[in-house]
């Protein structure tokens, strides 16, 4: 049984008209729900073996504020295949983790996070928070599935369970959807 947890990039800044996608930064919605996931993530007591994710400018700045909050640093593993990924190129990826860690963190992006999850969580009832997942699976938001794998090698479709998930408005209702969302 392996373990892949998910967070999404926290809310980003789009004033800047001119700016690359990738170069957007959190605005201050952004920064109060990676810090809020961070103490969440915190309180879960969940170890990660590896922690991989997007270069993005809003992926890193969503490390710095949760790893604030969470009172400690970690090492990150940067994969530019992270940034904007399709499922599959992100199920590509899981598979050449080397060392066999049991634990993974991957910090991302939509759509490529939420189709990971329809992907390796079955439609059939048996993870009720994958309906969750289906509403929206907003920034900020963090997921743990339990993967029936012995080998990162072995991740196939619908080998997963949604085991827990939980987004920033879950924290602060203040962090939750507003009008201009």
């Amino acid at each position: 049984m392996k373990k892949l947890a998910l967070l999404r990039h926290a809310k980003s800044d789009w004033s800047d008209a001119r700016a690359r996608d990738f170069d957007r930064p959190l605005n201050a919605r952004g920064v109060r729900g990676a810090q809020a996931m961070g103490e969440y993530i915190k309180s879960t007591c969940l170890r990660f073996d590896r922690i991989i994710a997007s270069p993005a400018v809003r992926v890193a700045e969503t490390i710095e504020e949760a790893s604030k909050a969470w009172g400690h640093s970690f090492p990150v593993e940067w994969d530019r295949r992270i940034y904007l990924a399709s499922s599959a190129t992100l199920i590509d990826l899981l598979r050449e983790l080397s060392g066999e860690p049991e634990s993974v963190l991957m910090i991302g992006h939509n759509p490529g996070l939420e189709d990971l999850i329809f992907d390796l969580v079955p439609d059939d009832g048996s993870s009720p928070l994958r309906e969750e997942v289906e509403v929206k699976f907003p920034t900020a938001t963090f997921a743990v599935m339990e993967l029936a794998i012995e080998r990162w090698a072995d991740l196939d479709e619908r080998c997963g369970k949604l085991v827990a998930m939980k987004r920033p408005r879950d924290l602060d209702p203040a962090l939750g959807p507003t009008l201009n969302d």
